[in-house]
Formats: C-alpha cells, sequence, structure tokens
C-alpha cells in the first residue's frame, strides 16, 4: 500500500468516525436524525448518478468526435494516395514516352 492511500484511507476512516460520533452526540429524535441521513443518502446517489450520467455522455461524445476525425484523416489520406498514383501514373507514361522517342 503506498503512502497516498494509507493517508486517504485514514482520512476516509476519521471521517466516518466523526460523522459516528456527531450522531451519538445529536440532540435530535432518532426519527428526525434518520430521515435527515435518508435525504443526505438520497442527495448523494442523485448526484452520484448525475456524475456518472454525465461522464458516459462526455464519452460518448469524446467516442464520435475521435471516430469523425478519424474518418476525415482516412478520407484526406484516400485522396492522398489517388493524387499519389496519378501522379505517378503520369510520370511513367512521361518516361515510356521519352524512351520511345
Amino acid at each position: 500500500m503506498t503512502k497516498n492511500s494509507k493517508i486517504i484511507i485514514g482520512i476516509a476512516a476519521a471521517a466516518a468516525a466523526g460523522a459516528a460520533i456527531g450522531l451519538l452526540f445529536a440532540p435530535e429524535k432518532g426519527a428526525n436524525l434518520r430521515e435527515k441521513m435518508r435525504e443526505a443518502a438520497n442527495n448523494f446517489a442523485t448526484d452520484l448518478l448525475d456524475a456518472i450520467q454525465r461522464g458516459g455522455r462526455q464519452y460518448s461524445d469524446s467516442v464520435e468526435n475521435i471516430e469523425d476525425s478519424a474518418k476525415r484523416l482516412k478520407s484526406k489520406a484516400v485522396g492522398k494516395v489517388a493524387e499519389l498514383k496519378d501522379r505517378l501514373q503520369d510520370n511513367i507514361e512521361e518516361a515510356k514516352d521519352a524512351v520511345t522517342a
């Protein structure tokens, strides 16, 4: 385990312990506290789902952009190859004419 991962685990454990201690000493009734915790968990889950969906959309957009760029590059390459082929064919014809003249 790296030093950074140990630090992150320690911070997460401290946060969890702090939250647990805070809940134990909370001056609210159990029902109210559970409702607030439920709302917080639902909000967190909703935010997480939104972030995952945004990430998925960004990934899809990136894939589409890369595919479009690849298609454009392929088209340009095919055009250049055809152009070079035509020029080579012209040079071959000129060489044949020069030899037969």
